[in-house]
């Protein structure tokens, strides 16, 4: 397998959480790696703290788009400029701080010795992973979860994005048969690579809240996907 190894972060007004990421995942992750930055748009200064970065760093890119496109979308864009680039090693991570880069070494080494085709990580293996979460968010995202588990007969947490893909194995065009471009896409991705019979496996992860900055996600965020969940059924 190549060593060529990139970690795509979508960012959307993350200027506070730049710093941490980068420094979390060079202390952490020792490999030979690429860092591509997708932003949507910010007008923070999310964009000026990635630049200060790359003239200290050449393996930081950016990739900046002219509106916000969601989150979905990002990984489609990050994906295809990762094989154009020739990576094939390639891991999705969040920049708001949930996403820890320790467990970057683990999923590769995994993802390597054992020959998966995507590492993920699963926020249910440990009873306590969201301890410090509002009791709002972690009831709707255990919903979220049971819903889809019981719909789909899926056993993963089909929902994070913190995953590591092998694409010497992994086709881009069963991943973008996932055509929502928002939160769905990672759930929606998971369904369709585990009904073609790739290899997933899964490694237990902590969860923290966010402490930098503000969610993303919104109420009408929620509803669209359970509205998304009822139509993917329906449909498959």
């Amino acid at each position: 397998m190549t060593s060529k190894i990139l970690i795509i972060i979508p960012v959307y007004n993350e200027q506070g959480n730049i710093k941490p990421i980068i420094k979390g995942i060079f202390h952490h992750f020792k490999k030979e790696k690429s860092i591509l930055f997708i932003d949507d748009n910010s007008n923070d200064k999310t964009q000026q703290k990635i630049r200060e970065y790359q003239k200290k760093y050449k393996n930081i890119f950016l990739k900046k788009r002219k509106t916000k496109l969601g989150i979905g979308s990002a990984h489609k864009a990050g994906f295809k400029w990762a094989l154009e680039k020739k990576y094939k090693t390639i891991i999705t991570m969040d920049c708001d701080g949930t996403h820890n880069p320790k467990y970057i070494n683990k999923m590769v080494n995994l993802l390597r010795k054992k020959k998966f085709d995507i590492v993920s990580t699963n926020r249910f293996l440990n009873s306590d992973s969201l301890k410090n979460w509002s009791y709002w968010r972690k009831s709707l995202t255990k919903l979220r979860h049971l819903v889809i588990k019981n719909l789909f007969n899926i056993k993963y947490d089909s929902s994070g994005a913190f995953r590591c893909y092998n694409f010497n194995s992994v086709n881009l065009r069963d991943l973008l048969e996932a055509k929502n471009n928002s939160y769905s896409f990672f759930w929606q991705s998971i369904i369709i690579l585990s009904r073609k019979n790739y290899k997933i496996h899964e490694i237990a992860i902590n969860l923290p809240a966010r402490s930098i900055g503000s969610s993303k996600m919104k109420l009408k965020d929620i509803l669209s996907a359970l509205l998304t969940i009822l139509s993917f059924y329906l449909k498959n």
